[in-house]
């Protein structure tokens, strides 16, 4: 037999957790001595404590815990259980992860809050004929307009190998508000003639008479302070925007993001 101590050692648990699932009535010591009270416990009792440990893990209140295991839940259905807690875990950690990546990115833009903006062009924007494939996101929010846009890229380059259709340029983006939220058009420059053979749609983007640009360097997660900071300029400026605001891709891969380069090109006219 084993002291309480020896016990939570060799259990991995507290001293206090075992005298408080004694109490409760979910692990009761082997024997406890008259004399002096002492817990003692059995190493086949190492199976139970797991079990208990686990379930209460899985996120079942101890009175659960006591139910299944006085239901003898067998080695494969506790396996099962803790297989689907594992898999919500980790999509947690998931989720968990790009929040943070965007709670870092609001936090750089508010850092920049008051600082003199990159070199901000004003210019005139050619029109140009794009391929592109469409997407709905819930909102502006990159964390909802990367995983709509980031997919159709590769899809849209897909199919237009398939239809022999060579791209002529960096890719392009632009958004829509929409009743059910944004849509999102992905897009590459082409020179061929609108086709229903395609299984993409063939686009004229019109001519921007005046267009507000500023270059964004590094991730897409952190596009919103360039957006920001362009804004505070259109303003500061005379100016007032127009139209959607394009997102040409000068320089992207799959490489380090930090060495991407994104224009972003306003629609201004003065106000």
């Amino acid at each position: 037999m084993f002291s309480i101590g020896d016990f939570a050692r060799i259990g991995r648990v507290s001293i206090r957790m075992l005298r408080h699932y004694d109490t409760v009535g979910l692990l009761r010591p082997a024997r406890v001595d008259p004399a002096t009270g002492y817990r003692y416990y059995e190493a086949a009792q190492l199976s139970r404590l797991n079990r208990l440990i686990a379930l209460k893990d899985l996120g079942f209140t101890l009175q659960q815990v006591g139910q299944v295991l006085d239901d003898k839940v067998s080695v494969a259905e506790l396996h099962g259980m803790l297989r689907l807690r594992q898999a919500e875990l980790e999509a947690q950690v998931v989720r968990d992860r790009a929040r943070l990546v965007h709670v870092e990115a609001r936090i750089r833009t508010i850092e920049r809050e008051g600082v003199m903006p990159a070199d901000i062009v004003v210019k005139s924007v050619p029109a140009v004929r794009v391929a592109e494939l469409t997407g709905i996101a819930e909102s502006y929010e990159s964390e909802h307009i990367g995983p709509v846009i980031q997919p159709l890229y590769p899809e849209l380059h897909s199919r237009m190998e398939k239809a022999g259709v060579a791209l002529v340029g960096p890719g392009i983006a632009y958004y829509e508000q929409v009743p059910e939220g944004v849509l999102v058009h992905a897009g590459f420059p082409v020179a061929v003639a609108p086709s229903d053979a395609y299984d993409f749609a063939v686009v004229d983007l019109p001519p921007i008479e005046q267009a507000a640009t500023i270059l964004h360097h590094g991730p897409m997660d952190d596009v919103g302070s360039s957006h920001q900071q362009l804004a505070r300029w259109v303003e500061e400026n005379g100016y007032r925007s127009v139209g959607f605001t394009r997102e040409v891709y000068l320089e992207y891969g799959m490489g380090d993001p930090s060495t991407w380069v994104t224009e972003l090109q306003e629609s201004i006219t003065p106000a």
